[in-house]
């Protein structure tokens, strides 16, 4: 449970950092301050990750519970609906593709045995 709370607050770190590295980089000791923060998180001695998720996320997704339910369902349902449809589109090209490929391969089939067919004409001696 305290590795589950400490992957849980951590990646909403890294999901925060992302941007406030871009506004807030340039502050003396920024990286520090960072860095002891996630050494905060995960020292067994001050629990930090403990402390955060159960002050603050915890509650929230306690109280958000049905609603995440719900988008989890929702994008069940539109993710097998995109799959099926990418599915078709792939299927579709993949058939285009191998028509094209044996109409083409079959004219340059025809194309060989008729260089073959007059090269083997030539090659007899007009006899007559």
């Amino acid at each position: 449970v305290r590795w589950m709370m400490y992957w849980i607050v951590f990646a909403l770190f890294m999901a925060t950092e992302t941007f406030t590295d871009l506004l807030i980089s340039w502050f003396p000791f920024y990286y520090e301050v960072k860095m002891a923060f996630v050494i905060w998180l995960l020292s067994p001695y001050t629990r930090g990750a403990s402390l955060l998720y159960r002050k603050f996320i915890h509650p929230t997704l306690s109280r958000k519970e049905k609603e995440i339910d719900t988008y989890i369902i929702q994008a069940r349902e539109r993710s097998y609906e995109a799959m099926v449809r990418f599915g078709k589109r792939g299927l579709n090209m993949a058939a285009t593709a191998a028509v094209q490929a044996a109409t083409k391969s079959q004219g340059m089939l025809a194309g060989r045995l008729r260089s073959f067919s007059m090269q083997d004409l030539r090659s007899i001696p007009d006899e007559a």
